[in-house]
């Protein structure tokens, strides 16, 4: 298997509109891992969609509880052992994971004990550990090495940037955040920085367009970083390729890439992949496939 990222889903929030992209979600294969980060809506199709065998589930990250990031978390492992996962998965996230788990499961509870008897599969909550964590070290295993960074995503406090390491590879995320600069440490010399992004231009439009706008407005300005702030820590962090992903807005038909490069292109003259639904990027040291992109 070829070490890749995937980016499933490249927009921000939670909405879905008519012919717009879906929430964020990521593949990352690394290593032999099959790796599942953020579980935004369409994670499962997303998946599929890759190439990916449902049993294959293997490691599943969640960056924080936000829903564009856990809402499909429960339907995805669901789908999978209807599928016929029947070996373990471990889920890390966020302290409040194992409580989404547990309530998905509650609410599951008619299907999941008629499919036990029924069709003789094994107890979905017997193949699932989760494992909650903070800042530091999250997972060290047969080579892979996470380690994760408090980001600054108010109001919510347990938001984590994630940095993967297997083999001499490096991939990190931003998850959701203001610009932080502690985050170029964090991410030095990675293959791969998955930052998110805003425009300006367009988060006008968003706000002018939605019911709650000034609040939208005040949230998004406290909580995002603008394209021009992610490549600043792609800059400083020495990085061989910035994917700017979880797109705000990624849904305005007045805005296409050349908009988000214009705007990065300011502090980042490196690599550059601006993300969109099922996007390949290939890790250094191997040809990209076509339609692949190579960091």
């Amino acid at each position: 298997m070829n070490d890749r990222l995937v980016l499933l889903g490249s927009k921000g929030g939670p909405a879905l509109r008519p012919g717009g992209p879906w929430p964020t979600s990521s593949l990352l294969e690394l290593g032999g891992r099959t790796i599942v980060v953020d579980c935004g809506l369409g994670v499962t199709r997303g998946l599929v969609d890759a190439g990916l065998n449902l049993k294959a589930l293997d490691l599943i990250f969640v960056t924080h509880l936000h829903s564009d990031h856990v809402l499909e978390l429960g339907p995805l492992i669901h789908t999978a052992w209807t599928a016929g996962l029947a070996t373990p998965v471990t889920v890390f996230g966020p302290p409040g994971t194992g409580h989404y788990w547990q309530c998905f499961c509650q609410a599951m509870e008619f299907d999941i004990e008629i499919r036990i008897i029924d069709e003789g599969r094994p107890d979905i909550r017997d193949l699932i550990t989760v494992g909650e964590f903070g800042e530091g070290s999250v997972l060290d295993e047969r080579g892979l090495t996470v380690t994760a960074l408090r980001v600054d995503h108010p109001p919510v406090t347990d938001c984590f940037a994630l940095r993967f390491e297997q083999g001499g590879k490096s991939v990190v995320f931003s998850a959701d955040t203001a610009f932080f600069p502690p985050l170029a440490e964090f991410a030095k010399g990675a293959d791969i920085l998955v930052h998110e992004a805003m425009l300006e231009e367009g988060v006008e439009r968003l706000v002018a367009r939605t019911g709650n706008g000034a609040r939208l407005r005040e949230h998004l300005l406290a909580s995002h970083s603008f394209a021009d702030e992610a490549g600043r820590i792609a800059s400083e962090a020495g990085v061989k390729r910035l994917v700017l992903n979880h797109l705000i807005p990624a849904d305005d038909p007045a805005i296409g890439e050349a908009d988000w490069t214009a705007a990065v292109r300011k502090t980042w003259s490196g690599d550059l992949t601006i993300a969109r639904d099922g996007l390949v990027v290939g890790l250094s040291g191997q040809k990209a496939a076509s339609g692949e992109e190579t960091a």
